[in-house]
Order: structure tokens, then C-alpha cells, then sequence
């Protein structure tokens, strides 16, 4: 499990073909790699990834083709990513839980400086838009955010200068892909009224 607050924007270092999947090495400075072991879970963009190797600052990863089918952002050497070590039992949760499992990827619909903040407009697959509620929480590209409006299946977040900082979500524009993961809890009270739905019937 993850929270979405990113401890770094790493580097993908390079970009390896491996049985269908791909093989990826990502550098980071700040994500503190001391305690990092082999079997290790690191959120890249949102996406939960197995640590195969270490190297200094180094980390290795495999990319199945089934999470690059439904994922945004992984295959392309040089790129910027948000980076998340999985949580302790004793950890604080800054954001929401997170699982690291991507539901959907979204297009960005604009994305707008409005002074003391930035305006970003996302566009949910259909599919997913039934789960996004004002004041709820959405993971993008791995980063916790909380929902301000809803119109369809496009909706709206506020990005602050500190998050603009310290993730990636500043070299966003209109048109780009996003990794999209809703909240846990909408997910789990759709599965309860579902159950309770087919006992009445």
C-alpha cells in the first residue's frame, strides 16, 4: 500500500525489451534507497513495481505487458516519474490509501495557472467516472489529490505550488495521459450495494 505523497520525481535511466514486457532502471536522489530491498514494492507514476535489482541510487524493475496495456508513461527512456516507497504499518497517512494498481488512464483536458494555484482538468474513461465524487480522493500519476468538481466524466483538482515542486504533474499539458487510480472506498461500496442488491432479488 501507498499514500500518494510522492518523496521524489525519478529518471528513467533506461528502457530494456523483455519477453514482450520491459525491463527499466530508474534513478532517484531523494526517494532514499538505504533500506530498499530485493522484492521491494515502489509506486513508479502510480504504478506498483517490484524491486529486481539495486544499484547506489539505482533501482531496477520489470514492466509486465498486461500493466503497460493499461498504464501510461512507462516506456519511454528519459522521462520524469513520481516515486513512492510502500508504506510501514507505522506510517503517517499524508494522502489516501493507495493501492498502486491503476484503473484507467485519463487525458488531460486543461491545465491552467489561476494565481495562487493551478487548475487541471481531467477526462475519466467512462467506465471509471461513476467513482469520482467532489471532495473525494483520486490518484494521478501516483500523486493524492482531492476532487473540487465533477461535470460527466471530466473532472477537476488543484494543484499547489509544493505539489508542482517535488512531482511531476508540472510538465503536464493538454492532451497528455494520465495514470488514474479512484479510491479505494468507492470501489468497496459499490462491491456492499451490489452484494446487498442480489441477496433482495
Amino acid at each position: 500500500m501507498f499514500s500518494g505523497i510522492i518523496a521524489d520525481a525519478g529518471l528513467i535511466k533506461s528502457v530494456q525489451d523483455r519477453a514482450g514486457g520491459l525491463r527499466l532502471t530508474v534513478a532517484t536522489e531523494m526517494l532514499g534507497m538505504d533500506d530498499v530491498k530485493l522484492g521491494d514494492s515502489i509506486a513508479v507514476n502510480g504504478v506498483c513495481l517490484t524491486v529486481i535489482a539495486v544499484d547506489g541510487n539505482d533501482f531496477t524493475v520489470d514492466v509486465s505487458r498486461e500493466t503497460l496495456d493499461c498504464t501510461t508513461g512507462l516506456d519511454r527512456q528519459g522521462a520524469h516519474v513520481n516515486l513512492e516507497k510502500a508504506m510501514r504499518l507505522s506510517d503517517r497517512i499524508g494522502g489516501h490509501l493507495v493501492s498502486g494498481h491503476v484503473d484507467g488512464v485519463g487525458e488531460v483536458v486543461a491545465f491552467n495557472d489561476i494565481g495562487e494555484s493551478w487548475r487541471l482538468v481531467v477526462k475519466a474513461p467512462q467506465a471509471l467516472a461513476k467513482y469520482i465524487a467532489v471532495k473525494g480522493s483520486i490518484t494521478l500519476n501516483g500523486v493524492s489529490l482531492t476532487v473540487n468538481h465533477v461535470v460527466g466524466d471530466e473532472f477537476e483538482v488543484n494543484l499547489i505550488p509544493h505539489t508542482l515542486e517535488v512531482t511531476t504533474l508540472d510538465e503536464l499539458k493538454k492532451g497528455a495521459r494520465v495514470n488514474l487510480e479512484i479510491d479505494l472506498i468507492a470501489r468497496y461500496v459499490e462491491r456492499m450495494m451490489q452484494a446487498e442488491k442480489e441477496q433482495n432479488t
